[in-house]
């Protein structure tokens, strides 16, 4: 496993690239788009 959170990304052990925006890079090159969870104390309203 290598950790670079000051490049936003990490690989695991079984070959997976972790990006910090949640997205993934498949060790057979499929691409799982970042799927950050809405967080209700994240979202903006307009008054």
């Amino acid at each position: 496993m290598a950790y670079h959170p000051e490049q936003g990304w990490s690989l695991l052990c079984n070959g997976v690239l972790l990006f910090e925006d949640t997205g993934e890079l498949l060790p057979d090159g499929q691409i799982i788009a970042p799927h950050r969870p809405l967080d209700a104390g994240n979202i903006a309203t307009a008054a």
